[in-house]
């Protein structure tokens, strides 16, 4: 297949290398002209994933227009929030029969949509069987070190998830199918939030007591949303959930730990944001999460709090310990 890749961060260029070595005639675009020629001159994505070789036979452009043109598959690796404008200089003409893949994992702060509700909105004559979602617990500097990793391709058409597992799955990245587009979106973007409260835990020092109970009721409340909004609860036990949700809570690779880590040690979220390289997705996800929570009236008290941390200055025990006093509840009854 011809499939390019739009995104040139570190698991832009981690897919592509992998679509690569799967037999297929990549293309990886980067929308900085300066960083194109780089990745041209030097073969290796030295800012975001040092060590790893990009093959020569790798097309590696900076225009937009040649790399979306006629592909039998669009992996979306941009940035949830930088997503619309690049999709939006598309032309439709050039991508009537292209599967799309995204591989962002965030929500749209202005219109609260999932990165596919963002394509048909941009495309309205779009064929929802032409777009799927890829997402799980996958760091770039795992897979790119083939590492074994499993994640879940998911479509409202079974054909299309069929196809994307086909084009991306490898000895040592598994991909598993999924109709649930919605679940799968949503399960990639909340646990980003859930995920900077794991870090801000780190960084003050709590414990693994506390960093366990933020993990477990953090996917009750993902879950909650996630159902409220028309997903189905099981995708959030699986690897786009519980999964993902463990593995960005956890890994020294994750970036929305780190933001989390920095800020319960003290710092301020513009002066972390400042000095990385990468987009942590989270910090505006938990902006989209809060307003969806309030839309949807579910109780979401985890993200409410990191939310007030991240932008209302909330101290971080305060808030650990507004959420240690909550009323009593039980468990299951709603999560």
């Amino acid at each position: 297949m011809k499939i390019s890749v739009l995104g040139a961060g570190g698991w832009g260029t981690t897919l592509a290398i992998l679509l690569h070595y799967n037999g297929h005639k990549v293309t990886l675009w980067e929308y900085k002209k300066s960083y194109a020629k780089a990745l041209l001159k030097q073969r290796e994505n030295k800012r975001y994933l040092p060590g790893i070789e990009i093959p020569k036979e790798i097309n590696i452009s900076c225009d937009l227009e040649e790399s979306s043109e006629n592909q039998n598959m669009l992996v979306l690796a941009v940035p949830s929030q930088f997503l619309r404008s690049v999709v939006d200089k598309i032309k439709y003409s050039s991508i009537k029969n292209t599967i799309f893949v995204n591989v962002a994992k965030g929500i749209e702060i202005k219109t609260l949509m999932t990165m596919s509700q963002m394509l048909q909105d941009v495309f309205p004559s779009l064929d929802e069987e032409q777009i799927g979602v890829l997402s799980g617990p996958s760091h770039a500097e795992e897979v790119s070190r083939r590492i074994p990793t499993a994640v879940i391709s998911a479509s409202k058409s079974k054909a299309t998830s069929k196809s994307v597992q086909a084009a991306f799955i490898t000895s040592y990245f598994r991909v598993y199918g999924s109709l649930d587009i919605l679940g799968v979106e949503l399960g990639g973007a909340f646990k980003n939030v859930i995920a900077i409260g794991a870090g801000i835990v780190d960084g003050a020092k709590f414990g693994d007591n506390t960093k366990a109970a933020i993990m477990t009721r953090g996917i009750a409340e993902i879950s909650r949303l996630g159902i409220a909004m028309g997903a189905q609860a099981e995708t959030f036990a699986g690897l786009s959930g519980m999964g993902d949700l463990i593995v960005t809570c956890m890994s020294r690779h994750s970036r929305n730990r780190y933001v989390g880590e920095q800020i319960g040690a003290g710092k301020k979220l513009k002066a972390v944001l400042k000095s990385m390289e990468m987009v942590a997705e989270g910090v505006e996800t938990s902006r989209s999460a809060w307003r969806l929570a309030e839309k949807h009236h579910v109780e979401t008290p985890i993200t409410h709090e990191v939310y007030k941390i991240l932008f209302e200055d909330k101290d971080p025990v305060k808030a650990t310990t507004d959420l240690m006093n909550r009323d009593m509840k039980m468990e299951l009854a709603e999560f």
